[in-house]
């Protein structure tokens, strides 16, 4: 039976396999999405940050260490809102247990939110953008990631765990719900055009200032195959925009 994202992550194999993976040497989150993530949310000094969907907090960690004023994390899976917790038990950071579509929004408390792979789990964005938008405050800052709609629309010609070496792009404009086979267990996904994030973000407000797909930079690698292979296809879309 699919999960639903939070319920996934909670899923003990696949907790324990997604771990492994982000400890891995050149994994995609490392070597691709967060050096633009980083690049997106500058400057980081003084400001209050909130982080839907954090995960393990590890960058709520190093942004406070970079000097941000304060940092929130609201996560909806109980495992990782724990190792989020154990992360940031010497620092000023905060995580709650809560959905992200559930928890209630403070008006104006942050100058950036941001939310990385987090977003595609969710079958309604259009309140979570209106929402992310009454929390900044003026000018304030939303930088997310979502997995490319070039993978999300289809995953044939992809065995779960070997590495994938075909990508099929199909169905693209059919948006809605997809259910993955990944991690040792099955997910349910929502896949969105690139238009469709776009206006998204126009419809709550935002004043869109960039769009990225984290092309491949060699100097992030370690293995010289590896930065080839991510150079096939774009695995990330990141966008960043600002409060009118």
């Amino acid at each position: 039976m699919e999960q639903t994202g939070p319920n996934f992550y909670d899923d003990e194999s696949v907790f324990a396999t997604y771990m492994s993976l982000r400890q891995r040497t050149d994994s995609a989150n490392d070597t691709l999405e967060k050096p633009v993530i980083m690049d997106l949310m500058r400057p980081i000094t003084g400001q209050r940050i909130l982080d839907l969907g954090c995960g393990d907090a590890a960058i709520g960690r190093e942004l406070l260490q970079n000097g941000a004023a304060s940092y929130l994390g609201v996560e909806g899976s109980h495992k990782m809102a724990a190792v989020a917790k154990q992360t940031l038990m010497d620092t000023t950071g905060e995580v709650i247990l809560q959905a992200i579509e559930n928890w209630a929004y403070p008006h104006a408390a942050f100058d950036l939110v941001i939310a990385r792979l987090s977003l595609h789990y969710i079958a309604d964005l259009s309140p979570i953008c209106t929402n992310i938008f009454y929390a900044l405050a003026p000018k304030g800052r939303f930088v997310f990631s979502v997995e490319h709609p070039m993978i999300t629309s289809c995953d044939q010609g992809w065995t779960s765990g070997t590495p994938r070496q075909n990508w099929v792009v199909d169905n693209y404009f059919t948006t809605g719900l997809r259910v993955t086979n990944w991690l040792g267990g099955t997910v349910q996904k929502y896949h969105r055009t690139v238009e469709d994030y776009f206006h998204l973000l126009q419809k709550a407000g935002f004043i869109i200032e960039d769009l990225r797909e984290a092309s491949p930079q060699r100097e992030n690698f370690h293995d010289v195959k590896t930065y080839e292979r991510r150079s096939r296809i774009p695995l990330f879309l990141i966008l960043a925009a600002r409060k009118s």
